[in-house]
């Protein structure tokens, strides 16, 4: 199963990622990862929106990766682990550079852990790496084995399956509950403990770029929920602030996105800002997600990656 999901993959890249005739921007290719319920592009709509366009156009050599819409990070890791194989295998590149959204934060970092030797760098976008406050309000919210529970379980795993769909990504298993207990504050805790590099040794605190793994780590992120008038989205983000206590941007923290390097914690931006959602409606007043996002690759390549 796990052969054929990699050459399928393999094949995909090749028709959809063709040869660039200009040098990367890294030494390595950048693999972006979507978060919870993400998608690499459905109906032609970037989930990084205009990001991976705006990379290739100064130079990288950038892919999207398919994994679960829904499940654990263990779960959403292997399937990373495979893709990032077909990368490697479709570029000749010896690694990769792994930027990760949300829930794609412990994503990428799993498979940086059990293979080290495949990654360079990964960086946190708003990553899940303490847990959030509100998958630990909605894990408290919904009664255990309870006819909620299944409903919620049933109604968000086809969810799943339509927009992997949507977005020709294929057939991908599948689990709210495993997602959601991945995304609390004890399930985080639990993943940390099995996969600690780059993650501070307190909550809150600061680390070091370069882990004992030999992989470098990065993260940034925003803590507004409302930015910009015309942004729907905002007020939903607005809400789901509510049961923080500390500065989030709407569903992380910002002492929960600390990884590795910290380069910022408190950019004018909530949780899809910071993937330059929706549709580019960000903060007239803050620096454009796309310019964050070309100014890392860059940092990346100056420092050898």
């Amino acid at each position: 199963m796990k052969t054929w999901l990699t050459v399928t993959t393999l094949l995909f890249l090749c028709l959809f990622y063709p040869a660039q005739s200009h040098a990367a921007s890294t030494k390595y290719p950048v693999v972006l990862v979507h978060g919870f319920m993400g998608f690499d592009d459905a109906l032609g709509i970037d989930y990084f929106y205009g990001i991976p366009r705006a990379l290739r156009n100064q130079g990288s050599q950038v892919f999207v990766a398919r994994v679960s819409p829904i499940n654990s990070s263990e779960v959403r890791g292997e399937q990373l682990r495979l893709y990032v194989q077909s990368v490697l295998a479709y570029t000749g590149a010896q690694k990769v550079n792994l930027i990760g959204h949300s829930h794609g934060g412990p994503t990428a970092r799993y498979v940086a852990s059990v293979s080290p030797e495949m990654v360079a760098s990964v960086t946190s976008v708003g990553g899940v790496n303490w847990g959030s406050s509100f998958a630990d309000f909605l894990r408290g919210a919904i009664p255990v084995n309870s006819w909620v529970e299944w409903s919620v379980n049933v109604a968000f795993n086809t969810l799943s399956q339509i927009v992997t769909g949507v977005s020709g990504g294929g057939s991908f298993p599948a689990d709210t509950l495993a997602s959601t207990e991945s995304l609390t504050t004890q399930g985080s805790i639990r993943f940390n403990q099995r996969y600690p590099e780059g993650v501070p040794s307190n909550y809150c605190g600061y680390g070091s770029a370069r882990a004992s793994n030999g992989v470098n780590y990065y993260s940034w992120s925003g803590t507004s929920q409302s930015t910009n008038f015309w942004d729907a989205s905002d007020a939903a983000l607005s809400v789901t602030s509510w049961v923080f206590n500390e500065a989030n941007d709407g569903l992380v923290s910002r002492c929960s996105s600390h990884l590795g390097q910290v380069i910022r914690d408190n950019y004018n931006m909530n949780h899809l800002d910071e993937i330059n959602q929706m549709f580019g409606l960000v903060s007239w007043f803050e620096t454009n997600p796309k310019t964050l996002y070309k100014a890392h690759v860059n940092r990346l390549a100056s420092n050898g990656f």
